[in-house]
């Protein structure tokens, strides 16, 4: 009887313990291409969090900063990584948005790091902006915030005009991701890349393993000009030892940010955001940019409110944000 009885009791705790480790919140995090910097920093995020945190969190592949708010609005994933720029956009129904309408069903997470506008060639003559003219140059992703970002830069050069089909008619663009305009630039098949992340970006330390990289600077009087269109860029230098390159580059840069859905559980977006910054200093080895996480800037967004749950959190640190 008592061994029946230590049998039973024990088959009552596991079950009481696979109840337990069933009632995870699960969220799927959309992050980006799988030679970018979303995907590889959002991948190690989530495997973080579903160790430690407990939460229950899968990283997915992205396709570009309007594409993931879509996937956010369409159910089809709690949180996404986006561009500053865009989730302005998607928030008002702006720009890209402007045809689509508002999205307002996210809130901010909190603001990671820098993502630097990144003029990519293998072409030593290409120099400058001015001389992607006539030129073979991938924009981006359709769907992707590296369109609009190229576009802008390419506009503030007097090179952004387009035809009635939205097409470019000074460069001749292409539409691809990270990975494949970087098999594009070491095949011949491009002359330029514009790729936006966080630098060093995988698709560009790999073509650098086989060709001799070129990133083309902006110069101030540009810089300036795309400044007054749009505050949402940030002067910044990416030093010439993050590629191997002869010397520093100058360029814009928009913010990395995380969003989660609305209906996400204040408890769950908490959990995640202090699993992040908590954390931080102690993984830097798994990912290079937990060492660019700030307090201060992860709360630093202002176009969109942040998420209760990570309003919490940034309050106990002692940064108030905006919520809905």
């Amino acid at each position: 009887m008592k061994k029946l009885f230590a049998l039973i009791l024990a088959l009552v705790m596991s079950l009481s313990l696979f109840a337990c480790g069933s009632s995870k919140t699960k969220m799927r995090f959309v992050t980006g291409s799988e030679s970018g910097t979303y995907y590889a920093f959002g991948s190690t995020i989530a495997q973080h969090a579903t160790n430690n945190a407990g939460i229950d969190v899968v990283g997915l592949v992205g396709n570009g900063s309007q594409s993931n708010v879509q996937e956010l609005q369409d159910g089809n994933a709690e949180m996404a990584f986006c561009q500053s720029d865009v989730m302005a956009y998607a928030y008002n129904g702006t720009n890209i948005f402007e045809e689509h309408g508002k999205v307002d069903c996210f809130s901010t997470v909190a603001a990671l790091y820098m993502e630097q506008v990144q003029i990519v060639t293998v072409d030593p003559t290409i120099k400058t902006v001015a001389d992607l003219e006539g030129k073979k140059v991938s924009v981006g992703a359709a769907g992707s915030g590296v369109y609009f970002n190229a576009k802008d830069i390419l506009t503030a050069y007097g090179l952004g005009d387009v035809n009635e089909n939205d097409e470019f008619t000074q460069i001749n663009a292409t539409y691809q991701s990270f990975g494949d305009s970087a098999n594009d630039l070491k095949d011949g098949k491009i002359d330029a890349a514009f790729i936006v992340a966080g630098a060093p970006t995988t698709a560009v330390t790999d073509l650098a393993t086989t060709k001799d990289v070129h990133l083309v600077s902006l110069d101030d009087e540009h810089i300036a000009k795309l400044l007054e269109t749009s505050d949402y860029y940030t002067k910044t230098v990416i030093p010439k030892d993050v590629y191997g390159l002869d010397e520093d580059v100058t360029t814009v840069a928009v913010a990395a940010v995380i969003l989660a859905r609305n209906d996400v559980s204040e408890d769950a977006i908490y959990a995640l955001t202090a699993d992040i910054f908590d954390n931080a200093a102690d993984l830097v080895s798994s990912h290079a940019k937990y060492g660019e996480l700030s307090l201060e800037f992860g709360s630093s967004i202002t176009t969109v409110p942040y998420h209760p749950g990570a309003a919490k959190y940034f309050a106990e640190k002692g940064f108030d944000v905006a919520t809905k």
